[in-house]
């Protein structure tokens, strides 16, 4: 996964910019740009700054994405990287830009196209396809935020995400591209294969005694690091959560003070046929559309029974005619304000007048009235427990925190002081090195890079001080204490001379291949000769099962203008293989189907360039600087 991200840079900071922005799933809400703008910033965009905890937010809210996208097979180290790093703040940067070209253009997102968006979110459906609002609000309150605060956030990424809709919609592929692709795709090749394999080879290599003395001296894949034993605590939730205590007075307490969080406002489900028409119109056109409307109206004045059914015939608004004009329960604050003071103002089974608003008339009928409501106390009590809970851990966690940090450092030669202080247990860990240890349980809070960076400080190294309060997850910290030290040492000569020397015969039985073969594929490209092939397959880029992949690309990549024709492939180490292309064939009837569809992901492709290409326009525009640059460090090669 590191590597993929190291060598498609590009695609990776397009990928999570989708992830960023827009933010539409109801988690990782907080918004950046409320963070403070202190000094530490690390890039300017258009004369306005981005912030390291901006910075830092992302990163956490990018972990959490992906870590609820993959589950068990999530792995932090795959932002843990400067790479990973800098993408995400090139993305803030492109947030950025993006927001200052949407205000710049004044783009805007109508009321109904928000409400449409919002009811569109599978996660805020019923069993029965109905909106949840109560799921909705519980959702937001989980993450600190009211509807109206949400729907803002969501109104501005909405409007942004038009920038991005208007250069992908641009783009297209040619019709002359789409077909070679497509015929490249569609071709066969009748291949054949000659391997040289290494181990044919083996009874060629030599190797002395001195070549393995060397690479052993050289090599440091038989250093074994330098090693501590730590004794360590941890103040988070868990550790402090036997010591809260929720009292059913205090429930009582809380239902009584926050009576209208557990009140539900009143609810109305109404239906509605909407006759378009837009604010430009003509005169001519809105009164057209009124009329209509009007007809519509009186028919129904003498068949109220027929409202489904005139909906689904005459009404404009797509989502709901398919429903026979049906909106679902709504309260108030969800519908554009005409509309919603005329559905209150109905009884159940009422039908409206004209409605005028922003998208035309409306004639309403209000099909059930839910009233105002409040939940007893004993449907809410376990969550009213878990709310003050929350609430005291998090009080108790902050003055804790004072105190673990403080003590450690104050009383920096034991960690008992600040275990008895808070009640903490003292836990030891050993064979940590330098460096995380990757086989190690994803919840082992001590193989954390930033407390193993604390841990090998010199002062706790040599001095064995505590190392200072680190914090290795959100409210979760850390210190430790080394109680044993190993030194850095090498295996023995003598325990791994055999395995030295084994490698190094299969690396020159490999090296005698590769030459070997070249030196094969050097005559057959000066005269054709079949001996030592094995059988015909066919491969294409659909079918290459059994067939390596170095081999493979030297198959498609050999010049078919004339047959038979050869090409060579590096086995990496497994030896070399050379390829004897004989035939090539094309399909005979062309799938158009599977052509334009083709050409559908060759434009996506293309799109998404020239989205990328735009964003660095709009950068270069935007004079963005960046403060603090996190350039990735060459990987060292032995």
């Amino acid at each position: 996964m590191l590597d993929f991200i190291r060598t498609h840079r590009r695609l990776m900071q397009f990928l999570l910019l989708l992830l960023i922005f827009p933010s539409f799933a109801f988690f990782g809400l907080e918004s950046y740009t409320r963070m403070s703008n202190g000094d530490d910033a690390v890039a300017q965009v258009d004369g306005q700054k981005i912030t390291q905890p901006e910075w830092d937010a992302a990163q956490r809210e990018q972990m959490e994405r992906f870590r609820r996208m993959l589950g068990d097979q999530f792995d932090p180290k795959m932002f843990d990287t400067p790479e990973a790093k800098q993408e995400i703040l090139d993305n803030l940067i492109a947030q950025r830009v993006l927001a200052a070209e949407a205000r710049r253009n004044k783009l805007s997102v109508s009321d109904q196209a928000l409400q449409q968006t919002i009811a569109s979110f599978p996660s805020l459906r019923t069993a029965d396809g109905k909106f949840d609002l109560e799921r909705y609000k519980s959702l937001l309150a989980a993450q600190g935020m009211t509807p109206a605060m949400y729907e803002a956030r969501l109104r501005q990424e909405m409007t942004v995400q038009q920038v991005n809709a208007a250069i992908q919609g641009t783009a297209f592929a040619p019709a002359s591209l789409a077909t070679r692709l497509s015929e490249l795709s569609e071709q066969e090749r009748q291949i054949q294969q000659l391997l040289f394999k290494p181990a044919d080879f083996l009874p060629q290599a030599k190797v002395s005694d001195q070549m393995v003395k060397d690479f052993y001296g050289k090599s440091g894949q038989f250093d074994i690091p330098e090693q501590v034993t730590a004794e360590y605590v941890v103040l988070n939730a868990d550790a402090l959560a036997s010591q809260v205590n929720v009292s059913d007075a205090d429930i009582k307490s809380y239902y009584d003070q926050n009576i209208k969080h557990f009140q539900d406002e009143e609810q109305r489900r109404a239906s509605h046929i909407l006759i378009a028409v837009n604010k430009d119109a003509s005169e001519a056109d809105k009164a057209a559309a009124k009329a209509k409307a009007e007809k519509l109206l009186a028919t129904l004045r003498q068949h109220p029974d027929q409202f489904a059914e005139l909906a689904g015939e005459n009404s404009d608004d797509p989502g709901s005619a398919a429903q026979g004009g049906d909106l679902d329960f709504f309260g108030r604050g969800m519908m554009v304000k005409a509309f919603e003071d005329e559905a209150f103002k109905l009884k159940q089974g009422e039908i409206s007048d004209l409605v005028p608003s922003e998208f035309g008339y409306h004639i309403i009928k209000v099909t059930a009235i839910k009233p105002a409501s409040t939940r007893p106390l004993d449907q809410v009590k376990e969550q009213i427990a878990g709310d003050i809970r929350k609430q005291i851990l998090s009080k108790k966690y902050s003055e804790a925190a004072d105190v673990f940090s403080n003590t450690v450092y104050e009383q920096s030669d034991s960690l008992k002081p600040v275990a008895d202080k808070l009640h903490l247990k003292i836990q030891t860990a050993g064979n940590l090195t330098r460096q995380p240890n990757a086989a190690m349980p994803k919840d082992a809070l001590y193989n954390n890079p930033k407390f193993l960076a604390a841990l090998f400080s010199a002062d706790a190294l040599k001095n064995k001080r505590n190392t200072e309060a680190v914090e290795v997850a959100p409210n979760t910290l850390i210190a430790g204490r080394v109680i044993g030290y190993k030194a850095p040492t090498k295996r023995p000569f003598d325990e791994v001379k055999a395995t030295v020397r084994d490698h190094l015969m299969k690396q020159e039985a490999a090296t005698l291949a590769q030459k070997a073969g070249e030196a094969r594929l050097a005559t057959l490209q000066q005269k054709d000769d079949a001996e030592g092939f094995g059988p015909v397959q066919t491969i294409s880029r659909a079918k290459s099962q059994g067939v390596p992949p170095p081999v493979f690309l030297a198959a498609m990549k050999a010049d078919a203008a004339k047959l038979p024709s050869y090409a060579g492939a590096d086995l990496d180490g497994m030896g070399y293989a050379i390829v004897r292309v004989v035939k090539v064939d094309r399909p005979t009837a062309v799938d158009q189907a599977k052509r334009d569809a083709e050409r559908q992901q060759i434009a996506a492709a293309l799109a998404q360039q020239e989205t990328l290409a735009y964003i660095d326009y709009l950068k270069a525009r935007a004079k963005v600087k960046i403060l603090k640059p996190l350039n990735p460090k060459p990987a060292s090669i032995e």
